[in-house]
């Protein structure tokens, strides 16, 4: 099974959803990085559950420990390790299928290739161990600081509600309500959906939005771990992501190749685009303008209703879904957005200083 990720800066995950602990090793973080714990904290508040009416509402706060890597507040270029205790399980919500196979999870998928599965609450499958990635991203953000590069995901979709193109909103007022939607507007009417889709047990899905500024040019690693690429290995990893599109994405297919260009010009010595079609990156290299990209999340797939499926001799059965679900798990998902993000950059930062004399 892979738990790993990244090629310098390398993060592996541990734990399960109902475990004791989950948690993040992280190798190949320099030596002297300032660890601003009040900041890591902040980042794994973000994304941690019970924290308003339209998330889940299992209480966990998410507290860690950083068992090794930092001395007197500083990496020491060892192994980082950072644990996070699981305080509120409560396994008997996951009696009901321990045989039965719920739809759209990995129950069956993880039950066929391994021959055996832990059911409470998908196990290692759940997104609960998106916390240690948060944690590890934190670290990541820290590091990329160094640079002056700025990380900004929102909430830019639910369901057929749409917030206007990040270059018409403010993302400082992203974190101004609980569905992190920096239009005020939108927002209400986002978070009024996800209400009603909650009450009627149902779920919803939408589009997290991340926006990266102040990249430096040729990062990126062509030609198979080109910049965007990792990207969008990145962000399908991450638990109920459907899709991934940079840039113009599949809207730009509507344009024709003298409307898509984006021409370069000289802006007082620094070569720039005039538009940014190609969402900062071209032939897989950062070109120094904005990263954009789109994040498609599905309906959370544990829906309060009685759904038709089968057990694991194959009889016809009948799961509903029980404990505590997010109606709509992208509010939450915005810091893993980011976490996943500088991941990625930071890893690409650490390969580009060796990629010229």
């Amino acid at each position: 099974m892979s738990n790993s990720y990244g090629t310098l800066f390398k993060i592996t995950t541990f734990g399960e959803s109902h475990g004791v602990a989950i948690g993040v090793i992280i190798d190949g973080c320099p030596a002297g990085l300032q660890i601003d714990e009040l900041f890591v904290q902040s980042e794994l508040s973000r994304r941690k559950p019970g924290q308003s009416k339209i998330t889940t509402q299992r209480k966990e706060e998410d507290t860690f420990k950083i068992l090794s890597g930092v001395f007197e507040g500083k990496s020491t270029g060892t192994p980082i390790a950072i644990v996070i205790e699981n305080q509120d399980q409560r396994s008997k919500d996951y009696g009901h299928i321990e045989n039965t196979f719920r739809p759209s999870h990995a129950d069956f998928t993880y039950q066929e290739k391994y021959g055996i599965r832990d059911h409470r609450g998908g196990g290692r499958s759940s997104a609960r161990e998106t916390a240690a990635r948060v944690a590890a991203g934190a670290i990541a953000k820290l590091l990329l600081k160094e640079y002056s590069i700025e990380i900004n995901a929102f909430v830019s979709q639910v369901g057929e509600l749409k917030a206007p193109h990040y270059s018409l909103l403010d993302l400082s007022k992203t974190e101004d309500n609980i569905v992190r939607c920096p239009d005020p507007a939108m927002a209400e009417k986002m978070i009024a959906l996800i209400d009603q889709v909650r009450l009627e047990r149902d779920t919803i899905g939408g589009i997290v939005t991340c926006v990266i500024k102040n990249t430096p040019v040729g990062l990126g690693e062509p030609v198979f771990d080109k910049l965007h690429a990792e990207l969008g290995k990145a962000m399908l990893s991450i638990n109920a992501v459907k899709g991934f599109e940079y840039g113009s994405g599949f809207e730009g297919v509507q344009l024709r190749g003298s409307q898509h260009n984006d021409e370069f010009y000289n802006d007082q010595g620094k070569i720039r685009t005039k538009t940014n079609h190609s969402g900062g990156v071209q032939g897989g290299i950062s070109n120094g303008e904005d990263i954009y990209f789109n994040v498609a999340f599905k309906p959370v797939a544990t829906i309060m209703q009685d759904q038709q499926t089968v057990d694991k001799e194959g009889n016809d059965a009948t799961v509903s879904g029980k404990g505590r679900h997010d109606p709509c798990v992208v509010p939450r998902a915005v810091p893993i957005v980011e976490a996943m993000a500088a991941l990625v950059l930071v890893d690409f930062l650490l390969r580009n200083q060796v990629s010229k004399i």
